[in-house]
């Protein structure tokens, strides 16, 4: 019977082949490398032929692993979701896996800035087995705290989607800081006087700038700023 067309274009969706004629190559390797190309050099940084150069091997060669920069997109995608945590929710207790999940993806997205401008040209990457594994545990541990299957699925996204929110403001400053070139106080100093001027028709606004003029234009305490969000997010799903 003819192979169906594959509908669904997307890493895992596709049969993976082991190819006998780069042995010294893998998707592995591959993936590897492409996550320090990103973590050095940024998202704009990222092509295959650089990838094959840093890998010595020529585009072709990355081809006959990685269909295209896309499958690439979801398998860095997978790869660093397999950075978070998931704790047992039996051993730890509901909220404070929960609590532990939403600290640990944020953590993975600090090591790696470039991460929440991808998600949105991820294709499948919830496919991915690293994605697939921690969604399981995350419903889990909301069926720890109490919620059927599809309030769990309801809460576990909530949770993601507070700690991506937040994320990609922090993300965003952290590119800023590192294109800068600048330490963290260099560049607060130099942007620091266009804040509070651009405030200055705000009086609340103004107000608060003025009372941070020594801190940075994040607040100096972003961690304490999304543990109070997360612990509010989860009163309310413990409520």
């Amino acid at each position: 019977m003819p192979a169906k067309e594959q509908l669904i274009r997307s890493v895992w969706t596709r049969p993976h082949r082991a190819r006998r004629e780069q042995p010294a190559l893998s998707r592995e390797q591959i993936v590897a490398e492409a996550i320090r190309l990103l973590d050095t050099e940024g998202l704009e940084a990222l092509s295959m032929r650089r990838l094959g150069a840093r890998l010595n091997a020529g585009a072709t060669s990355l081809y006959s692993h990685v269909a295209s920069k896309d499958e690439l997109i979801e398998l860095v995608v997978d790869e660093v979701y397999g950075e978070m945590e998931v704790p047992d929710a039996q051993e730890a207790g509901w909220r404070s896996a929960a609590a532990h999940s939403a600290q640990s993806l944020r953590a993975a997205i600090l090591r790696h800035p470039w991460l929440v401008s991808v998600l949105g040209r991820a294709g499948f990457s919830s496919l991915g087995p690293n994605m697939m594994r921690n969604t399981d545990r995350l419903l889990a541990v909301f069926e720890a705290g109490g919620c059927d299957l599809d309030e769990a699925d309801h809460a576990m996204k909530a949770l993601v989607a507070y700690v991506v929110g937040m994320g990609t403001s922090e993300a965003a400053w952290l590119t800023a800081l590192t294109r800068s070139g600048k330490s963290q106080e260099e560049w607060a100093e130099d942007l620091w006087p266009a804040v509070e001027q651009a405030a200055q028709p705000y009086p609340r606004l103004h107000a608060w700038c003025v009372s941070r003029r020594s801190s940075d234009p994040m607040g100096g305490d972003s961690t304490d700023i999304f543990t109070y969000g997360l612990d509010r997010l989860l009163n309310g799903l413990e409520a």
